[in-house]
């Protein structure tokens, strides 16, 4: 009898088994009724043999397979780990090794622990090379190591069960923009969002894809569709603003970089640039009052951010003297304007009339006059040099060869900058007048207080 007993209860844990494992091929989980029964009495059974013997290959398959199912990742990863070692040892007739390797994978990369997984998945392709879950995930984790290369050949080897894959085109796509291969990226990137149109990650790497191609009217088509974006919104701004100014386009870039910080919760990187970028753009357009507390809000939470200190020091004096930024920053008709006045009031009492003007691009200009004073007349030359910075000797002697040519019999040389030694030494035995920061700051003062005289 007791053979008998034995041998029904074989068969009765045989067809739990089985149909355990037809559930799994045709999607169903253990439900309710009959179903959810036949999973308890499995489940029953496989712990009170693994009671008998922790390393009952069947035991744990079954076992693993209905923690699996039920997407207890946990447990089901422990259980497929005995199993993997188990097997690997002692081959086990009737269980599918492949699928022990890859469940085993899948399971720990559920719980997000990449070394298990990518040793499951590794042995799996091993076994079948051409595996589509087994190469994608490989790929995957090869991904996120940063190993770019590795991913895009075991990527490519997915996309050949699966074509069409949205996330094997996706994955290759931001692979390839990884490695600075923005056209292979930008092929792959389209198919994956046609098929998946919500993607807006990928829509984004499109837009860099284009941006480092160079296609830029394209690129900011769509930085410009996910400014608002809660996510993306911030960074698409700020890249939307740097290829506007770049291009030029300041009042656009502007509008950018303020929609950028209208953004709440902005990674501090990219709040301080959008700061930073829009404090430089607004300093572009002469709008320094309202560069200025974009500067010192940088200031006040990094002051070691780039060049904020600087500027700060070049442009809060700048604002607070409007001769000065016309001399340095206005269009060259206003600084051409403001250097006449300071030529026809430089000598007191005399009679000027200029004669010549000439422009070199936007770094200086030279201005011919006659003076008649009571005591003396002469043919004098002023040069006005628009920097802030150290002039040097060649741009002294430059001035000086230009006297000659004009015949003017002295040379004054104006810059709110310094000069260096060897411009100084150079204009020693030289009728050369070297006024700097200070002399020309008393300068353009005096003609500000003269304007208001004169409006009173």
């Amino acid at each position: 009898m007791l053979p008998v007993f034995f041998g029904l209860i074989a068969l009765i844990l045989i067809a739990s088994i089985f149909l355990f494992v037809m559930s799994h091929k045709h999607g169903s989980i253990f439900g309710s009724g009959k179903m959810r029964k036949n999973r308890e009495f499995a489940l029953k059974e496989a712990n009170k043999r693994l009671s008998q013997n922790p390393n009952d290959p069947e035991a744990l398959y079954t076992l693993a397979g209905i923690y699996f199912e039920e997407s207890n990742w946990d447990k089901s990863m422990k259980a497929y780990e005995t199993l993997t070692e188990i097997i690997s040892a002692n081959p086990t007739k009737g269980i599918d090794k492949f699928e022990v390797f890859l469940r085993y994978g899948l399971s720990a990369r559920k719980l997000n622990l990449l070394e298990q997984a990518y040793k499951g998945f590794s042995v799996a392709k091993g076994l079948r090379n051409d595996n589509f879950e087994a190469n994608y995930e490989l790929g995957s984790i090869e991904f996120e190591r940063k190993n770019y290369e590795k991913a895009v050949q075991l990527l490519q080897q997915a996309r050949i069960q699966q074509p069409d894959n949205p996330a094997v085109l996706r994955s290759l796509g931001h692979a390839f923009f990884r490695l600075k291969k923005p056209k292979d990226a930008m092929n792959f990137i389209r198919k994956a969002i046609d098929l998946a149109p919500d993607d807006k990650e990928s829509l984004y790497t499109l837009a860099e894809c284009y941006h480092e191609a160079r296609q830029l009217e394209q690129a900011l088509r769509i930085f410009n569709h996910l400014r608002a974006d809660p996510i993306l919104g911030p960074n698409s701004c700020l890249i939307a603003g740097s290829i506007r100014l770049e291009m030029r386009q300041y009042e656009s870039a502007v509008h950018d970089f303020e929609i950028g910080l209208r953004h709440q919760n902005i990674r501090i990187d990219i709040l301080m640039e959008l700061r930073y970028k829009l404090a430089s753009t607004l300093i572009k357009l002469n709008e320094i009052g309202k560069a200025i507390p974009f500067l010192k809000l940088i200031q006040s939470e990094n002051a070691s951010y780039k060049d904020v200190n600087i500027l700060l020091g070049k442009y809060v004096e700048l604002h607070a003297n409007r001769n000065l930024q016309v001399f340095l920053m206005a269009p060259s008709a206003d600084f051409i304007a403001l250097c006449r006045k300071i030529v026809m009031g430089y000598f007191p009492r005399a009679k000027v009339k200029i004669t010549n003007i000439t422009v070199a691009k936007s770094d200086w200009a030279d201005i011919l006059a006659e003076v008649d004073t009571v005591k003396w007349s002469d043919l004098i030359m002023f040069r006005f040099i628009r920097t802030q910075g150290l002039v040097g000797e060649l741009t002294v002697r430059d001035f000086h060869s230009h006297l000659k040519d004009v015949k003017a019999g002295k040379g004054i040389c104006m810059s709110v900058g310094t000069y260096s030694e060897e411009a100084k030494r150079y204009t020693e035995a030289r009728l050369i007048d070297l006024i700097e920061k200070g002399q020309l700051q008393g300068i353009l003062n005096s003609l500000n207080v003269n304007a208001t005289s004169s409006r009173k």
